[in-house]
């Protein structure tokens, strides 16, 4: 990764940028250290719910105008919610950069959430809750979170609940902000084609006003994992499973190794050993993927696929031989340097994406405090032995320590 600037406000907030000579795109964004595990019981949906108001109205603009504001330059404008980040962030030409640091402070810190827009997105909220509930395999996947973290916020829904979504008043969102919002762990994150200087010159008009804030509410850290196994009867016409378990956190050092093994095991391409064992030999599948995905503390390990129910003993029969083949048999040198290269490689190609840089910039500093080259990384990856990745499957993989969720046809 090429050389970046960081930079600190006086209230706190930081400034990551990156600059790329060969664009015209500018990508900023602002990142906070809060998603839906900050959320209390009665909370649920609140961070997501947020995200969305942001959008609807400031001290000094209408909704219409907020969406207007890039998209009249031919710009984007978007945000996400995860369980430990919320993030807005644009895209548009480099010579409209001050109107997107201007916007993304404004929705960000001088949202009002008018109670009329309350109204009106509660019911966007519940149609998008509704649509993932038609969707098997987006809510096997919320499912799945619950049955891995049960009742902690790491297994409740970021989007909420019917009957939390439907309560939010306008206080609600003012205190959710207020116990949560800290300046210190927030992020102003760039990527473009201009210094660190103007970048820093926009800051400082636009977010040297927000005043410093410190609140660090504590994270109910989750313990306790016990494998669970459920089956539900859905009106649907596939089988859907998801199985794992918990795993390492972000600050594990064996988070780059296990990262290299799920892509193994069940990555984006198509020669990983679930795709070629459950689709190109067998036929049973359409899609199989592995996933791991680190938290604060701790992670998740997930595999996911759906199939005809005539085939789903089968498939799982299979998902389990392949988990013990990477538990008894170390891979060959030729075999793990392939695989090496592979994952090598699709970081690479990440790293083309400046938009998903920018991201990467923001969420780093806020979760190991710094931005790890992709050098380092690729250090990492090379230094990673046979031995250690069967360490890591025999911990890992072992199918009477993982949880599993059935959607079966009704």
């Amino acid at each position: 990764m090429e050389e970046h600037e960081m930079i600190e406000l006086s209230n706190g907030i930081r400034i990551i940028h990156k600059q790329i000579t060969n664009t015209r795109i500018a990508h900023v964004g602002i990142m906070l250290d809060i998603g839906s595990r900050d959320e209390a019981q009665n909370e649920q949906g609140i961070a997501h719910f947020w995200e969305h108001m942001a959008f609807k109205g400031t001290k000094k603009r209408k909704s219409f105008h907020i969406i207007n504001r890039l998209d009249s330059l031919g710009g984007e404008l978007n945000a996400y919610t995860t369980r430990e980040k919320i993030c807005f962030y644009a895209s548009l030409l480099d010579n409209h950069l001050d109107k997107a640091v201007e916007l993304l402070a404004d929705i960000t810190f001088n949202s009002t959430f008018p109670m009329a827009q309350i109204e009106r997105e509660r019911m966007v909220i519940l149609e998008e809750m509704s649509m993932y509930l038609d969707t098997p395999e987006d809510a096997i996947q919320d499912d799945f979170d619950e049955l891995i973290f049960k009742d902690h916020p790491l297994g409740k829904n970021i989007l909420g609940t019917q009957d939390t979504v439907n309560s939010f008043k306008q206080k609600d969102f003012l205190d959710f902000l207020d116990r949560n919002l800290n300046t210190e762990k927030i992020i102003l994150s760039s990527v473009g084609n201009y210094s660190a200087k103007k970048l820093q010159k926009m800051a400082e008009k636009y977010l040297v006003a927000v005043s410093h804030k410190n609140h660090t509410p504590k994270r109910n850290f989750f313990e306790g994992y016990r494998p669970l196994i459920e089956t539900v009867n859905k009106p649907i016409s596939q089988a859907h499973v998801a199985m794992g378990s918990t795993s390492y956190g972000l600050l594990d050092e064996r988070r780059i190794p296990f990262f290299l093994l799920i892509n193994i095991l069940g990555g984006p391409s198509m020669n990983s050993r679930l795709n070629m064992s459950l689709r190109e030999k067998h036929g049973f599948v359409y899609g199989v993927e592995a996933s791991y995905t680190p938290y604060y503390e701790t992670g998740q390990l997930g595999i996911y696929f759906a199939t005809d129910p005539k085939n789903l003993k089968k498939s799982l029969r299979l998902v389990e031989k392949e988990l013990d083949l990477m538990k008894k048999q170390p891979m060959g040198h030729l075999q793990l340097h392939k695989a090496k290269q592979q994952i090598k490689g699709q970081l690479a190609m990440s790293e083309e994406n400046n938009n998903s840089m920018m991201l990467m910039m923001a969420k780093s500093i806020l979760d190991l405090g710094r931005i790890p080259d992709i050098n380092e990384l690729f250090k990492k990856i090379d230094q990673t032995t046979a031995s250690q990745l069967l360490e890591l499957a025999r911990e890992n993989f072992q199918t009477d320590k993982m949880s599993q969720l059935t959607y079966l046809p009704e």
